[in-house]
């Protein structure tokens, strides 16, 4: 998302958007520091701002805290105008603006944190790596009451067999709906977090060797475990290995013998970069030495034995013997450890995954359930029927028309906090203009927009609270609000219009030339590129001033063309060439440079074409400054001369 709310306050050099939780205003009653046509401005909300503004000692001087307040008093005229043209009232403003608001309450909702707290739980799962077992009764998502209950009785009994005495090995070979349990006993080996479905890695680490869990359930079905053992986590291992590839009528005995040569060759100081490239059938690693990515426990999980050797390796260039897997015969040589990187360096790319992995809505979901819990959320099942037998399969197309449904506007659906009745008739519009075409049965889809409507519902009244008793929220949402009027009312009256009036900048520079000097110069055009040979042709070209061939070249080799007029200092490649009308090739830093010098210009005054870039951010301050002036005569401000005082000294301080 485009951070336009960077340009709220045009008199601060960047608005943070940070949700960093500063020190709260306090509760008292609201002082009024200025008001716009009636509008009041507190001395909260300036502070606030000034401060949220304002970090250096320096900043907190009478003067320029003066000069803040002139500038506050210029965006609030702006605003008050974007107003009173109803700019906030368009769907396109509507829009930005509830996009904004999605972003801006996450941190203060009761489940803001819940990422932070997700990421923190799943690093230190990454920190110890558990061994387990489990057996399989699989059900589908979707199933029936009737099936799923067989399927849990199921699992139920065979727990109650390994309790007993059973061994689980032997239950789960001849019960477990895991095809692999025939011939692993359910052994999943070591694993370590986001290796597994969420409430299976959940079970795991939340039982002690030895156990055996209760029924979990996941997508797959239902699930036992048994922890066999947990041990710190190892890192990543990066290895290189040399493959001699079987199966597929391969001669196995063949295979072996080579491998075994290979592995004398090693012994005997052969290079090892040699052998992988004349004999690894590994086609993807060894032109590059066999190495592969590093990779931590579980993750060569169908390989166990290449994974064992590669974490039996101990210092880098230690090499196996050889070992065969299901692919092959390999030799692998150990290039590094990885330990486990800190939090602070997972952070980020740990909260990626996180964010993408079914954890957060299964979260999520039990903190909606617990919201409505808080909110005292009851429904009345009799109307909810009645509503729910409105679906068709026009719901699947996403085109349903709400039949008409008797006393649709009085007849309450569900009620939050005892008292605030929600009404059939609100559902029915939120369901129409929320519907986009889907795939699920017109009953589950009815059901999902339902929950929607009431969590939905509920957040306002989670929001509506959240304004009532936290100032700092309701002003980051007052500064995001006021701050999309300010751009689009400064880009039609200020911005766009200086832009384009070519005659009223011609004006402004007849007006000002005295303004628009410079010491000498060159106006020059730069082709820039990664390497001379891309220049070479170029040049020639540019010396016989063959515009089409030129661009021709430019576009071809992929070339940058930067124009204008520049000071020696203005760019480094300027003072490697000579200082005279010319083609000059050059290097700076890695990068080659074509200068084509067209003319020195002596110091003196700049041509309007010339000065153009700096005539219209004049030409833009200037128009503003006429325009605010209209508007302090449209809208009357009076500011309180004792509150005003009272800033300051506070400010100060």
């Amino acid at each position: 998302m485009v951070i336009r709310t960077a340009l709220v306050l045009v008199f601060s050099a960047i608005v943070a958007v940070s949700t960093a939780q500063s020190p709260k205003p306090k509760a008292a009653k609201a002082k009024v520091l200025f008001s716009v046509k009636g509008q009041s401005v507190t001395t909260d909300e300036f502070t606030y701002l000034y401060k949220k503004n304002h970090q250096a000692p320096g900043d907190y001087t009478p003067a320029k805290i003066e000069e803040y307040l002139d500038l506050f008093i210029n965006f609030k005229l702006k605003v008050e105008e974007a107003k009173k043209r109803g700019m906030d009232t368009t769907a396109a403003f509507k829009k930005e603006f509830a996009q904004y608001k999605d972003e801006i309450r996450k941190p203060y909702l009761p489940d803001g944190k819940l990422t932070d707290s997700l990421v923190r739980l799943t690093y230190n799962r990454l920190k110890e790596e558990v061994k387990a077992s489990h057996i399989l009764i699989s059900l589908k998502p979707d199933a029936s009451p009737d099936d799923t209950l067989k399927a849990y009785n199921k699992i139920v009994s065979l727990r109650e067999r390994i309790l007993k005495g059973e061994d689980f090995g032997a239950v789960a070979s001849a019960n477990s709906e895991d095809p692999s349990a025939r011939t692993n006993q359910g052994s999943l080996g070591y694993f370590t977090a986001m290796q597994m479905v969420y409430p299976f890695e959940s079970a795991a680490y939340s039982h002690t060797v030895g156990d055996v869990t209760l029924p979990i359930r996941t997508r797959f079905g239902y699930h036992i475990l048994k922890v066999e053992d947990r041990r710190p986590a190892r890192g990543e291992v990066e290895v290189a290995h040399i493959m001699i590839r079987t199966g597929d009528g391969k001669d196995n005995e063949k295979a072996k013998n080579t491998v075994f040569e290979v592995y004398d060759q090693l012994q005997a100081g052969v290079k090892w970069d040699e052998l992988c490239k004349q004999y690894s059938e590994d086609p993807g690693s060894k032109d590059s030495g066999g190495k592969l990515r590093p990779f931590g426990v579980g993750v060569m999980g169908n390989v166990p034995e290449f994974e064992q050797a590669a974490f039996g390796l101990q210092k880098p260039g230690d090499i196996s013997d050889p070992i065969q897997t299901q692919y092959g015969w390999h030799i692998l040589r150990l290039e590094r450890k990885i330990p486990m990187a800190s939090f602070d360096e997972m952070q980020a790319s740990l909260k990626g995954r996180v964010n993408r992995d079914e954890r957060t809505q299964i979260s999520k979901t039990a903190f909606q359930t617990k919201l409505r819990r808080d909110y005292q959320f009851t429904e009345v099942t009799a109307t909810k029927a009645r509503v729910f037998a409105l679906a068709d399969t026009t719901l699947r197309k996403g085109v349903w028309k709400a039949p008409a449904f008797a006393n649709a506007a009085k007849e309450t659906l569900f009620v939050l906090k005892g008292t605030k009745k929600y009404t059939v008739d609100g559902f029915l519009r939120y369901a129409v203009k929320n519907q986009t075409p889907n795939t699920l049965e017109p009953a589950k889809y009815i059901e999902q927009l339902y929950n929607n409507y009431v969590d939905a519902s509920i957040l306002e009244l989670v929001e509506e609270n959240l304004v009532n008793t936290n100032p700092e929220y309701t002003f980051l949402l007052r500064e995001y609000y006021e701050g999309i009027l300010l751009f689009e009312i400064m880009e039609k009256e200020v911005w766009n219009t200086a832009s384009a009036d070519s005659a009223g900048q011609r004006r402004y520079y007849d007006a000002h030339r005295g303004n628009y000097t410079a010491g000498e110069r060159v106006r020059a055009t730069f082709y820039t590129a990664a390497s001379p040979e891309l220049l070479a042709p170029l040049k020639e070209v540019v010396k016989e001033g063959d515009e089409f061939k030129i661009q021709e070249l430019v576009a071809k080799n992929k070339v940058k063309v930067e124009s204008g007029y520049y000071k020696k200092e203005d760019k480094a490649v300027l003072q490697k060439v000579t200082w005279a009308k010319g083609v000059y090739s050059a290097e700076n830093n890695g990068m080659y440079y074509l200068a084509w010098i067209k003319d020195i210009l002596t110091p003196g005054p700049m041509s309007f074409e010339e000065a153009r870039s700096a005539i219209i951010s004049d030409y833009q301050t200037h128009l503003e400054k006429e325009w605010v002036a209209q508007l302090k005569k449209k809208y009357p401000v009076k500011v309180n001369e004792k509150n005003k005082r009272i800033v300051l000294q506070q400010l100060q301080k």
